[in-house]
């Protein structure tokens, strides 16, 4: 007697197979949180992680860039004359990195000795940065100036600037081959930019299905951006980043602020300081994405960092609270922190255990 199996039967017992592996896998939860000394009141924002070295740059802003080795899980100081520092974008090509600093300058170090070099100013403000491999530049996002800015990713020189009409210019990511993509929160779009000729090459919309673009990452072996959505109802948007239409949406949690995206895994990471959790996502293919875990952080950790080796998850936040003397900020929660305590910024060390 002859047996058939039916496609359908087939599929269905793919998905469970799947699913049973990945509930197999070994879920995050936080291994560490250590307490770091803070001059004032914590400000931060952007982390970045050195994988040839293990160190974790946190931008402290008022206190400097922090450098903390995550193999010794011990601080090893702030790089000199980074006060002000809100990002930092690492060029492993010529063993550089470059601290965004909000005044519009950059602050040049050496990868190696972490050796500080005089500010080279650029404009009169400056957000978040990042290295495009392909143009060998560095990308900064202005958004009191309402422009990018590219620079010689090896001496720092400005090449030019790129006007982007939006107030909230967001996340960015580089596809690899010398385009970028940007997220233009206010305007619900996506722009794709040129970044050897320094201008705009496509103009895509994220809405209705994805409301205020923050986060990016791009997945360049499917040629997909993937983007955090803050609206009403948050989401992770893959687009087809040819097309720029969304080809999935995956809820995740409010406050996105970071997406991240692990190729070897094919995971994407979404940090949302509002709900305070880390959300998981597994890459199916392409177009297909689905919920792989959604762990408790803390509230207001919202930027992080990911070490692909290990796959630890760093992120970074603080106690705070609404001083009602002062205003704050509703448009990101009603009661969205404006002040934060001395002494309490936590740096959070997420772990698969």
């Amino acid at each position: 007697m002859k047996y058939f199996v039916r496609p359908r039967m087939l599929l269905a017992a793919a998905l469970v197979s799947a699913c049973a592996l990945a509930a197999a896998d070994p879920l995050y939860r936080i291994e560490s949180a250590q307490t770091i000394e803070s001059a004032g009141a914590p400000s931060w924002d952007y982390l970045a992680f050195d994988e040839a070295r293990s160190i974790l740059y946190i931008a402290r802003r008022d206190d400097g860039i922090l450098a903390y080795d995550t193999r010794a899980r011990k601080v090893l100081g702030t790089l000199d004359n980074t006060k002000g520092g809100n990002a930092v974008v690492l060029v492993p090509d010529f063993g550089r990195g470059y601290v965004v600093n909000l005044d519009g300058s950059l602050t040049p170090f050496d990868l190696s000795t972490r050796k500080t070099e005089p500010r080279q100013k650029f404009g009169d403000d400056a957000d978040n940065g990042i290295y495009d491999a392909a143009s060998r530049q560095i990308v900064v996002s202005m958004g009191d100036s309402h422009q990018l800015a590219f620079l010689d990713a090896k001496t720092g020189r400005l090449h030019g600037k790129l006007h982007l009409d939006s107030d909230k210019i967001e996340g960015m990511a580089a596809d690899g081959t010398g385009k970028l993509f940007v997220a233009l929160r206010d305007r619900d779009l996506i722009v794709r930019v040129d970044a050897a000729g320094h201008k705009l090459d496509a103009v895509h919309s994220t809405a209705p299905a994805c409301k205020q673009p923050s986060g990016v990452a791009f997945d360049a072996a499917n040629h997909r951006a993937l983007i955090g959505c803050r609206g009403a109802k948050p989401v992770l948007a893959a687009m087809d980043a040819g097309t720029g239409r969304i080809v999935s949406t995956t809820a995740i949690g409010r406050g996105n602020d970071m997406v991240l995206f692990d190729a070897e895994q094919r995971r994407v990471y979404a940090s949302n300081g509002i709900d305070a959790n880390l959300v998981v996502i597994q890459q199916v293919d392409a177009d297909t994405y689905r919920l792989a875990e959604a762990t408790a952080t803390r509230p207001n950790a919202r930027t992080m960092a990911l070490d692909p080796k290990t796959k630890n998850v760093y992120l970074v936040t603080a106690e705070g609270t609404v001083d009602a003397s002062k205003e704050w900020n509703r448009a990101v929660a009603p009661f969205y922190p404006n002040t934060y305590f001395k002494d309490t910024f936590t740096l959070l060390t997420l772990s698969r255990r």
